[in-house]
């Protein structure tokens, strides 16, 4: 009787696990947001610990985004660092890469990015509240160096700071903005637009740190 009991647990839990989500990396979940025309990916290689992301994407930019996300759901305070670096030439000036923390993954959803563009602006932008325009220069913070390799982004109440460094160079303070409307939990991953419908720009990310609690 115990062995008839025991099968079907294990078939259940076999099947289960076989509909959960696999983990890349430190993230929960990769995914395209927006509905872009080309499909995105992000894959992690353990044995170099570096993330290697593809996204397309329109922008990341008025009232709603397309771009390719890794992710996990965050609760509270917390540091997140690492070293991002495109592939290739690129096909547009303002393809982006970086970090973002995100309210939930609707297309118009209220987000604070930690961005680096492909001609190397660098830029920490929000979207004030779901489904608002975002606004140039008022939703803007910008970097005056535009050599900056390492991002890091932390969180201390509705309080975020971005630093920046350009490579083997020390983190320098960017920006801080309070973003009050966000709840405790919130979505926070990396993430690659291409700028341009038609194209997939790819990136390479390395030297990832993700800390709860405060710095």
């Amino acid at each position: 009787m115990k062995q008839r009991t025991f099968l079907p647990i294990l078939l259940t839990i076999i099947v289960l696990a076989s509909f959960a989500p696999a983990k890349i990396g430190l993230f929960e979940a990769g995914k395209d947001i927006g509905n872009p025309k080309l499909t995105g990916s992000s894959a992690y290689d353990p044995s170099t610990k570096t993330y290697t992301m593809k996204g397309g994407g329109y922008n990341i930019w008025f009232d709603r985004d397309e771009f390719q996300y890794l992710f996990r759901e965050m609760d509270g305070d917390f540091t997140v660092s690492a070293d991002f670096e495109f592939v290739g030439k690129g096909q547009d000036g303002h393809r982006k890469v970086g970090w973002m923390v995100r309210e939930s993954t609707d297309d118009n959803a209220s987000h604070l990015s930690a961005v680096i563009h492909g001609d190397g602006l660098t830029v920490l932008q929000w979207r004030v509240k779901k489904g608002d325009k975002m606004r140039d220069p008022e939703d803007e913070i910008f970097s005056k160096e535009k050599t900056i390799q390492t991002i890091e982004v932390s969180r201390e109440g509705s309080t975020y700071m971005m630093r920046g460094a350009a490579k083997g160079k020390p983190l320098q303070l960017i920006g801080t903005h309070e973003m009050s409307n966000f709840g405790s939990k919130v979505l926070v991953g990396l993430f690659i637009c291409s700028h341009n419908p038609d194209v997939l720009e790819e990136a390479r990310v390395s030297n990832v740190v993700v800390q709860k609690g405060k710095k």
